[in-house]
């Protein structure tokens, strides 16, 4: 039995590719502005763009590694939303703002480690491990 099917096409690597770019654009972005990492990286419109490629070329990639990564890439989007949230919330309560401001600080290192991580083992063409 051959494992054909499992050998990626170069144009989803080359998408996976481009939807972590868009990322670290918009996360890098956070860096260099007053918005925080997370916030850039969740509201800036190459991150949406890349959650859109990677909703829309998931299933193409369906028994590739590149399957797992289009997953990585949207379940950090997914979290880091759901995080930025709560340390909102937090940020706004007198008790909370103590634990809301660093959350919201390291779940900026958290998106940029996912990110880095994912090209890393991109490049290696390996897919994610969760």
């Amino acid at each position: 039995m051959s494992n054909v099917a499992n050998v990626p096409s170069g144009k989803l690597e080359k998408l996976v590719f481009v939807a972590y770019l868009l990322h670290f654009f918009s996360a890098f972005n956070g860096l260099l502005s007053p918005a925080l990492i997370v916030t850039a990286f969740l509201t800036g419109w190459p991150s949406i763009i890349a959650l859109i490629i990677c909703y829309v070329w998931r299933d193409e990639a369906a028994g590739t590694y590149l399957d797992s990564h289009f997953t990585w890439l949207i379940r950090t989007f997914w979290f880091a939303l759901l995080c930025l949230v709560v340390g909102f919330i937090l940020v706004f309560t007198i008790i909370g703002a103590v634990i809301g401001i660093p959350m919201l600080l390291i779940l900026g290192l958290w998106v940029l480690y996912r990110l880095l991580r994912g090209v890393l083992r991109l490049n290696a063409r390996l897919g994610m491990l969760f």
